[in-house]
């Protein structure tokens, strides 16, 4: 009698862990359905409103229907999915009823598969289905919803790019009601990647993703979120070195996170080594080679010295802007006549920003695709080196250098350092340094070889009222 009723036990169990999947399934259909249909209900899309019905197919502006539907679908595909892993299961629990009736599968086992093949997945999609907002229906039949808010998962981003009310209900300090943050249009390309960078616990430590964030910020995901994570340090930090000393003294290697670099020092990174990881500004990493720069003739007509461009403008010229790629020398320099330059850096390959800073001048960290975050008509000096030149399209050459114009002031002087490109190329880009009428007080052209020529030009701003 006792194996007969064994076995009956075990068939018992079997039929009993089939009917729980069974109910499962149709109790998430049920869940599923009732929530959609409640969400849509609650906002009042059930209303017999022909205008809104129209918006809702996508007639009205300020409802991005395309996210919405992107944001249902992926919901659908999580249900679809944990519906085909249980009925999966379920199957080869059919087709193994005799191995699995004299099996035992324990209360842990039972609970385990639960946990991770239901419940787990269940609740993902359940929060992702909450997380949706629906536009809201406004008094006058209008229809409004916060920009981008249903493409994104990471709930850290959609806290961010939600518009904050301003806490006592008043207009603030720059005369709105709320303040709206922004990100670069391409995330929403980029959104697995965006989605990475924002997935962290709040306070705790960020993880060392800053490449990750370049990439994004270099691929049109910029501005970034800011995030609500504490940012890592070099576990050897040490205390930079003192400004006497520090200016023309490479730093402390112990004081840049290495990774994602090919070098992991500063003596790695010598113009000696093949193996350096980066192509531009070969030899700014050897102070002995930096300290010559715009000092020294090097007998090249398109070099210019420092001293003979502030004595165009003698003590007219005290703060500037270097867009460029390098350590830092030229800001160094100018530093020495008592003129403030601010660096443009981005990591290529090398610490180009961390190396700036600790040489105790300041770092700017853009990239090409930003509008400069200065106002109009307030730089004495724009100098470029080395990071325009004939790979760049005219086109967003021509946006740049609008940009710099807005920033220069009348009598503001655009210094072309070393501009180089191919001989064919070349009255192309003349024009556009030329097209804004600027005073010419140094223009020269030099081969650089066979193909490319160098152009090295000094033109002041003229006077626009």
């Amino acid at each position: 009698m006792g194996k007969p009723y064994n076995l009956n036990f075990q068939r018992s169990r079997l039929g009993t862990i089939t009917s729980s999947f069974q109910l499962v399934l149709g109790g998430l259909v049920i869940v599923v359905s009732l929530s959609i249909l409640f969400s849509f209900y609650s906002v009042g899309f059930f209303m017999h409103d022909e205008d809104l019905c129209r918006h809702f197919y996508g007639m009205y502006d300020g409802f991005d229907i395309k996210s919405l539907a992107a944001r249902v679908d992926e919901v659908l595909n999580k249900m679809e999915t944990l519906q085909d892993k249980l009925e999966l299961i379920v199957k080869q629990m059919e087709k193994n009823k005799v191995e699995l009736s004299s099996s035992n599968i324990s209360r842990l086992e039972y609970k385990r598969l639960l946990e991770e093949e239901v419940i787990r997945p269940l609740s993902s999609a359940q929060i992702a289905l909450r997380q949706i907002r629906l536009p809201r229906v406004e008094g006058s039949g209008s229809v409004k919803e916060d920009p981008l808010i249903n493409t994104f998962v990471i709930e850290e981003i959609r806290k961010y790019i939600t518009p904050k009310m301003n806490g006592n209900g008043k207009v603030n300090v720059y005369g709105t009601p709320m303040i709206y943050n922004t990100i670069g249009h391409l995330c929403v390309l980029m959104k697995k990647e965006l989605e990475k960078y924002m997935d962290y616990d709040i306070g705790s430590y960020c993880k060392d993703d800053w490449y990750l964030a370049q990439k994004l910020m270099i691929y049109g995901c910029d501005p970034l979120p800011r995030r609500r994570c504490l940012e890592r340090a070099s576990k050897l930090y040490r205390k930079p070195y003192p400004i006497d000393k520090s200016l023309w003294t490479i730093p402390d290697g112990r004081n840049v996170r290495w990774s994602n670099y090919k070098c992991r020092n500063f003596e790695c990174l010598s113009s000696k080594n093949p193996k350096r990881g980066y192509t531009k500004c070969i030899g700014c990493f050897e102070m002995d080679k930096e300290k010559v720069k715009w000092v020294t003739n090097s007998f090249v007509p398109v070099d210019f010295l420092i001293k003979d461009v502030l004595e165009i403008k003698p003590g007219e010229i005290r703060i500037g802007l270097d867009y460029s790629i390098g350590t830092g020398t030229f800001a160094a320099r100018m530093r020495e006549q008592n003129v403030t330059i601010i660096s443009t850096a981005l990591n290529l390959e090398a610490p180009f920003s961390e190396t700036i800073a600790l040489r105790g001048l300041m770092p700017l960290y853009v990239t090409l695709n930003q509008r400069l975050p200065f106002f109009d008509n307030t730089m004495d000096l724009i100098h470029t080196i080395g990071l325009m030149d004939g790979w760049i399209d005219l086109q967003l050459l021509d946006f740049i250098l609008f940009d710099w114009d807005r920033v220069l002031r009348p009598g503001g002087l655009l210094w072309i350092d070393r501009f180089f490109c191919n001989r064919r190329d070349l009255d192309d880009y003349m024009y556009m340094f030329l097209q804004f009428r600027y005073k010419k007080h140094k223009w020269a052209i030099s081969p650089k070889s066979e193909d490319e020529v160098y152009l090295s030009a000094l033109l002041e701003k003229p006077q626009r009222s």
